[in-house]
Formats: structure tokens, sequence, C-alpha cells
């Protein structure tokens, strides 16, 4: 069972949206999901990255409702 936690990184820039999801995902179990809500452009290579290297798990990434894009992380 994962618990949904979410993290508003809208308005940071490189590198700042992955440096914060870093950060939120120490504290969570693992198998618990974070919900990143990022507007940066490079955030669409930097996250799936980001998990690549780390050993979480990206289990989606979709347009919000607005300019932002809502990645779906799993810890791992």
């Amino acid at each position: 069972m994962s618990a949904k936690y979410e993290l508003d990184a809208r308005g940071l820039l490189c590198p700042l949206p992955v440096l914060k999801a870093r950060k939120r995902l120490k504290s969570l179990a693992q198998g618990e999901e974070l919900h990143l809500l990022a507007d940066d452009p490079a955030a669409i290579v930097d996250v799936p990255h980001f998990c690549a290297e780390s050993g979480h798990e990206l289990l989606s990434q979709r347009d919000a409702d607005d300019a932002a894009r809502l990645y779906v992380i799993r810890k791992g």
C-alpha cells in the first residue's frame, strides 16, 4: 500500500525540482509515491534521469492542468 505525497516545484528551475524531490523522497518509506509538479522544461529530462540513477521508479508523467507536468515517483 502506498501513501501519496505531493511536492509543488512550479516556478523552480533546474536543478531545484530534482533536489527538492530527492530531499522529500529521503523521508518516505520504500514503495511510497511522490507526486511532483514541475514546470521547468528541463524536468522532462532531469526527473527520469534522476529516478534511473537513484533507484526510484517513474510510474508516470503527464501534463497537468496548467503549464506544469505531473511526475509520479515510487521510492525504490
